[in-house]
């Protein structure tokens, strides 16, 4: 991990901040003085200081859920100035990192926490995340013919956020979908997919003509809003810390499995060179 992004995760330190804190010479890598933002730290083990305090991770963690209101970035600092998650949340919460991003202009269930290695697990996860989503237009077949078996797109910039890079886009079938209103103006559904980046949903209805008015996010696997008010956060419920410990506690093993079949492929392929 890059240390800017390192101190940013474990920290009350925004990536702006740690980028400065780093040049101006208060940073400490293995006992010396280290001045380059994008050197790999190993979060295994780290050995970073920051204007002489210790910069780790934490065994414990904690997740809160947080009801995204519209017209909020999701950022620690805008450099125009606009209104960003942190100028709502508490000041307890400024070093909690979001699981994700729900855009400027869609609202509902984000996550935050304040371990990286969870916050990672959860993005890069399949977990189903749910939506309520109003188009302006009708919901036509081609629209159910892709919710149901995916397609791929060269050029997917319909929809997408004016600076983004990302053109080519593969769209995965999306786990499901109910229509609650179909009209020639506006149309409502609720869909469930298993990823969400990029402004996928977006895309996606902006690739048939049909422009997203409203989106919400009303889950993220089994955690819900439960009646929280916009602009306001809760504590995960014991129920739900039970179901992500299981989810974490599952990650880890298909990780330790990953590393030894890829250790046991390395150690093969040196025989080989033997031979």
């Amino acid at each position: 991990m890059r240390l800017n992004k390192y101190i940013a995760h474990h920290s009350s330190y925004s990536r702006r901040e740690a980028d400065k804190a780093i040049q101006d010479g208060y940073v400490k890598v293995n006992g010396e003085v280290e001045t380059n933002p994008a050197i790999q730290v190993d979060e295994n083990k780290p050995d970073v200081w920051i204007s002489g305090k210790k910069v780790a991770p934490r065994d414990k963690y904690t997740v809160i859920v947080y009801n995204k209101a519209k017209g909020e970035l999701v950022t620690k600092k805008d450099p125009k100035g606009r209104k960003t998650i942190y100028d709502t949340l508490e000041k307890k919460y400024r070093h909690f990192i979001p699981v994700g991003r729900l855009d400027f202009a869609s609202e509902g269930v984000l996550l935050l926490t304040d371990a990286s290695k969870v916050a990672t697990a959860l993005m890069e996860s399949d977990l189903q995340r749910t939506y309520k989503i109003k188009i302006k237009g009708e919901i036509t077949p081609d629209m159910e013919d892709a919710m149901l078996n995916g397609m791929t797109l060269e050029d997917a910039s319909a929809g997408a956020h004016s600076h983004s890079k990302i053109t080519h886009m593969t769209f995965k079938p999306f786990i499901g979908y109910q229509i609650q209103k179909n009209t020639p103006n506006y149309s409502t559904l609720k869909v469930a997919i298993s990823e969400g980046k990029n402004r996928e949903l977006r895309r996606f209805f902006a690739h048939f003509g049909a422009e997203v008015a409203d989106l919400k996010r009303i889950s993220f696997a089994e955690i819900e809003l439960n009646n929280l008010p916009t602009g306001k956060s809760r504590f995960l419920t014991r129920s739900e810390y039970s179901a992500l410990g299981k989810f974490l506690k599952e990650e880890k093993k298909n990780q330790e499995k990953l590393a030894q079949k890829l250790d046991n492929q390395k150690k093969q392929e040196q025989e080989l060179h033997k031979k």
